[in-house]
Order: structure tokens, then C-alpha cells, then sequence
């Protein structure tokens, strides 16, 4: 049965935000004796997206962007965003309150340190930050000669009066079809690598670590179906789930067994304490400076280690993969019907961007196997579709007009695979440069999608095959290349990427990443093609002497024919595209009837041959 949250296009937060709820944080900092408050997006959990509890952030400033912070003083505050968000900033932030900061080039540690005044005592909840995040605070702090101030209840939540209740949806077992592998096997084998790594258990605050470990997916955050929680993993593969008990049917208490202890999520404190004389293993990136205090204060001896769930979990086994395949299956169905009906009603001009992500949404909305979506679908028309996040509302909502690009960015979660689909479609006939345009990207995508790469190689040395095409011709996109994804769990999943930006993670056979090059021209249109692909073990090429991984696209939609120049693709790149094509039409075929068949056929036409 679907379960899904329907996609709002209502403006969330304003300059309102600020005028009240500023005065209000004030009021309790004095109580404290604090000049001010740290208040980063973050919550507790270090979730992508937060529950409505957690939007403290929003509530302060009336910022509703998916990364920023906020420094609010007695006498002055500043709000940081990072260059995806200057426009809205703007637009949701009163000014005469908050000062505009960036959030990269200076952050909270370089307003600190260039404009706190010596002998100001500013408060911050250490549950929100990381580790290293907070030592770059600190460090700030000592050199502008100011006191950081760690408080044991956060004063915003204490001001926060109407604060809704903290999210409370069952949890539920992954079956064992969709898993491929018991929770006792995994967490018997986790705990092995933790034993081999000298430790006595680890702590997992991750939401999706723990989720996949025991087999459970939940509903506590919209978009990903996770279940809030924290645990501890020993050695012995014994775990601890600190968690709302309420949420747990019978079921579930039934599946996580005698080997799984259940506490409310309030002792999570005491339990770290419990590992007073213990070696344990914590990964900075994830938990909070918090969890690292406690556990020190505690006595145990710390281990700054990536979380040991992550990498297994990236890796995806074969029902996992499996799962994928059928999902994007159901999922491609939908949308060569959005795409058809793009082609046909359209193109008359008087649709725009909301509409058309309301009619996607209605259309995946008639598979009962939906859960949610994956994401907010981004349905970017003319200039708007130059912001590669873009996320419409009322007041930005352009018309689908004609001679423009229309970018929809969009997924769905099932309970067998999360999909992530990104493609570009003309209203009217597209220009010589839309097309040319649209063509270098889609000889980044492909090259992407051909490649064959020995093990050890990370998605930084791949990443130059997509923008080369754009390289070459004095272009270049602004986001990264390819993200892992989960499986029915975030759209967005470490430690794989493929980005510019330097990693030390080597692509392994089961991952699952994205492929979206770009091309984003300011006040006129915005191109990217995106397909989901999962690493494979590749035939050892002839004459070869090493063994090569590649690439097995999991992503099933065509992609547009009249943007492609097809004077512009090689020999080796129209076979792939007629390639992709044809499994296109052999998968979906089946699944659509009528006139949404015929597009499809005409859509998968062979381009070998075809008149440029």
C-alpha cells in the first residue's frame, strides 16, 4: 500500500521566523549568561533531511535550505548558506536581523574569529556538532579570546515552545527477499572487523547504518525510511538498540530477537557510559562531539574509525542488486508515460513547473508498491532550471514555454530500491546551442557509463571522463558528478562518489552510484542526464592483463533524441545509445500500451544511420 507524502509547494519559514523566535532565543541566553548560540542545520542524527522537530534552524532564522547555520548574539546575529542558497537566503531572512554570511569561506569559525568580541561567552549544544567541526569552532574562539560554553539543554528548544512532538512512526522488518542476508550474519560479521580492529564494540549513530544492520526501516524522516536511533554493536555481534519502544510492533521484536537488547532511546547516555575500560570504535563524520565527551568522560578509549556498517552496506549483494533492477524497472514505466505525456499535452505552453511535478508524482502514486519518494522532485523550466537544486514553490513556478529546456530531477523509494532519474526534455524545437550543449554532456554520461577501471580506482580519478567533453570546449559544472545511493533506504549514501573532490574510497563491485553531468546556463536553461548504476565485475578485455570492474546502468528511460547533435557522437557512442535504447524497449514495452507504446518505440528508434 503506497505510503507516500505528497511533495508541497508551499514556502516554508520568512522573515516572520526571525522577528518572533529571534527575541525568544534572546530571552533564555540571558537566563544562561550567554552573549550568544551556535545553530547549525544539523540535528542530532546528522540526517539529510530533518524532521520537523529538528528544524531549528528554520525556526530561528525562517531559512528552510538544506545546508546553513546561524550565530545569534545579544546584539547582532548572522546566518551562513553556501552559494546554492544566496538568492533565498535573501528572500526568507529578515536582514536587519541577521548579517548574510557564506557558509564555506568563512563559516561560523571565521565569523568568531573576525567579529565576536573578547570575553564573550557563546553557548552551543554539542549534540549538533561534529568533532571536528567543533575544534575548528574552538579554535576560533581561542584566538578572538571568546568562551565556548557547552550547555546540557539546548535554550532554542527550551524557547521553542510549540515545538512539534518528535516523530514516532513504526518500525518495521526488511524482509529477508529484499535484504539477502539475516541480521544475525551481519552483525556477526561486522563484529569480527570490529574485534580485528582491536576495539570491544562500536558505536552506531547513523540512522541508515543502523536501519540496514538490523533489517528495520521505519518512517521518521521524510524521503528516507528511517527509524531514529542509536546503538552499539559489540564484538560478539550482541547489539543495543536505543529507540522509542512504542514504535516496535510484536514483529519486530520478534525479528531483532534475543542477540538485539532493546532500551528507550533516553538511556542511550547511560549505555555509553556502561563501556567505562572498553576499547570502542566511533566515526567522526557521523557522530556528534557529544557521543566522543561522553564516552571519554565515561572512561573508554576512543577509536576514530569510519563506521563499520558503511562500506558493507555500500557494497550491495545480490538481492540487494536484484532489487534495484526491478525497481527502476516499475519506476522507468512511469516515467516514459511522464516523458510521453511531456512530448504531448506538455508542449502547449500553459503547463508549468508545478503541474508537471504534481502529474509525475500522480503517476508513480498508481504503483502500489510506492512508499514515498526518494527526494522533492526539482522541475526546473527555463532560467529556473539553471539552479542544479532548484526546488519549486508558488512564488518561483514558471510556465513550460515554448523553445525552452524543462529539467525534472526525481525518484522514488520501494521497498526493493531507491531510484534517483534525471532527464532534460525540449518544449518546442530546442536551439543549435541547447542541442550542442546536450550533446557534450551526454558524451560525458556515456563515457562514464563504457568505462572499465581496475579495483582500487576511486570516483575522483573517474570523474574527469564526464566533464571532459565540457572541458574541452570551456565549460564545467558546479556539483558533483555521481552519488552512492541506498537500497530503500537515503538517495544520497557514502562513502562512494564520484566528484571532483579527493577520496580514498576505491569503487567496489554492488555499489551503487549515480551518473549526472550537467550544463547550467544562468537566465536561460539547465541540461543534466542522470541514470543509477551499480559497479560490476567486468570480462577481462582481450589481450588484457588485469582483471577490470565497470558498470551496469540500472536507470531504464529514454533519453531525449531531438536534443542529441548526432554529428558529435562517435561510432562507439551511437552504439551505446542504440544499445541503451533497445534495453529501454525490451524492459518497458511490456509495462506501457496504446499511444504511450507508440512514443516508445519512436523514442528507442536506433540513432545508427538516422539522419543528423
Amino acid at each position: 500500500m503506497t505510503q507516500m507524502i505528497s511533495q508541497t509547494f508551499d514556502v516554508k519559514g520568512g522573515p516572520q521566523f526571525g522577528r518572533d523566535n529571534l527575541p525568544k532565543l534572546r530571552t533564555e541566553l540571558q537566563a544562561l549568561g550567554l552573549d550568544g548560540f551556535l545553530v547549525p542545520h544539523e540535528d542530532e542524527y546528522d540526517n539529510e533531511y530533518l524532521p520537523d522537530c529538528n528544524e531549528r534552524l528554520l525556526w530561528l532564522t525562517g531559512f528552510s535550505g538544506s545546508a546553513g547555520a546561524a550565530i545569534a548574539m545579544k546584539d547582532r546575529a548572522a546566518v551562513f548558506v553556501d552559494g546554492r542558497y544566496t538568492l533565498q537566503v535573501r528572500q526568507q531572512v529578515d536582514g536587519n536581523l541577521f548579517a548574510y554570511c557564506d557558509l564555506v569561506e568563512q563559516g561560523m569559525h571565521g565569523w568568531i574569529q573576525s567579529e565576536a568580541k573578547v570575553g564573550e561567552k557563546i553557548g552551543y549544544d554539542a549534540r549538533l556538532h561534529s568533532p571536528a567541526a567543533l575544534d575548528k569552532l574552538k579554535t576560533a574562539a581561542e584566538r578572538a579570546g571568546v568562551e565556548l560554553v557547552s550547555v546540557d539543554n539546548n535554550p532554542l528548544d527550551k524557547a521553542w515552545t510549540d515545538r512539534p512532538r518528535a516523530p514516532m512512526a513504526q518500525i518495521n522488518p526488511q524482509p529477508l527477499e529484499f535484504a539477502g542476508e539475516n541480521h544475525t550474519s551481519k552483525r556477526e560479521r561486522i563484529g569480527v572487523a570490529i574485534e580485528r580492529g582491536a576495539a570491544d564494540a562500536a558505536v552506531l549513530t547513523a540512522p541508515p547504518s543502523i536501519a540496514w544492520l538490523l533489517n528495520i526501516r521505519g518512517g521518521d524522516v521524510s524521503r528516507s525510511p528511517l527509524p531514529l536511533s542509536a546503538a552499539i554493536l559489540g564484538k560478539d555481534g550482541k547489539a543495543t538498540l536505543f529507540v522509542a519502544l512504542e514504535k516496535l510492533t510484536d514483529e519486530t521484536r520478534t525479528h531483532l530477537g534475543n542477540e538485539v537488547a532493546l532500551r528507550p532511546e533516553t538511556e542511550f547516555a547511560a549505555g555509553l557510559a556502561e563501556l567505562t575500560g572498553k576499547t570502542v570504535r566511533v566515526d567522526p563524520t557521523t557522530a556528534s562531539a557529544w557521543v566522543f565527551e561522553q564516552l571519554k568522560a565515561g572512561g573508554a578509549t576512543v577509536q576514530e574509525l569510519e563506521d563499520p556498517v558503511m562500506r558493507p552496506k555500500a557494497a550491495k549483494n545480490a538481492a540487494e542488486v536484484e532489487g534495484a533492477r526491478q525497481a527502476h524497472i516499475r519506476d522507468g514505466a512511469v516515467i516514459v508515460k511522464f516523458l510521453h505525456w511531456l512530448d504531448t499535452e506538455g508542449q502547449s505552453g500553459e503547463v508549468d513547473e508545478i503541474q508537471a511535478a504534481q502529474k509525475l508524482e500522480s503517476l508513480r502514486a498508481e504503483l502500489p508498491e510506492l512508499r514515498d519518494l526518494s527526494f522533492d522532485t526539482i522541475s526546473g523550466a527555463q532560467g529556473n532550471a539553471a539552479f542544479a537544486h532548484y526546488r519549486v514553490s508558488e512564488d518561483s513556478n514558471l510556465k513550460l514555454a515554448d523553445g525552452s529546456l524543462y529539467l525534472v530531477d526525481s525518484g522514488g523509494q520501494y521497498a526493493d530500491g531507491t531510484t534517483d532519474i534525471t532527464r532534460t526534455v525540449p518544449i518546442g524545437t530546442p536551439t543549435a546551442e541547447m542541442r550542442t550543449q546536450f550533446t557534450r554532456v551526454l558524451k560525458g554520461h556515456i563515457a562514464l557509463s563504457m568505462i572499465r577501471f581496475p579495483k582500487g580506482t576511486t570516483g575522483t580519478q573517474l570523474d574527469i571522463l564526464a566533464r571532459m567533453p565540457l572541458w574541452q570546449a570551456g565549460f564545467d559544472y558546479d556539483h558533483g558528478t555521481g552519488h552512492g545511493v541506498g537500497s530503500f533506504l537515503g538517495v544520497h549514501e557514502g562513502p562512494q562518489r564520484i566528484a571532483k573532490a579527493p577520496s580514498s574510497v576505491p569503487l567496489e563491485p554492488g555499489m551503487i552510484v549515480s551518473n549526472e553531468p550537467g550544463y547550467y546556463k544562468e537566465d536561460a536553461f539547465g541540461i543534466r542526464i542522470e541514470n543509477l548504476q551499480v559497479v560490476t565485475d567486468a570480462a577481462q578485455i582481450p589481450g588484457g592483463e588485469r582483471d577490470m570492474l565497470g558498470f551496469e546502468t540500472l536507470t531504464l528511460a529514454p533519453i531525449h533524441r531531438t536534443l542529441i547533435d548526432l554529428h558529435l557522437l562517435t561510432p562507439e557512442e551511437l552504439m551505446w545509445m542504440d544499445r541503451y535504447h533497445a534495453l529501454v524497449r525490451e524492459k518497458l514495452l511490456p509495462l506501457v500500451e496504446g499511444q504511450v507504446a507508440d512514443w516508445l518505440l519512436k523514442a528507442t528508434e536506433p540513432l545508427a544511420g538516422a539522419t543528423p
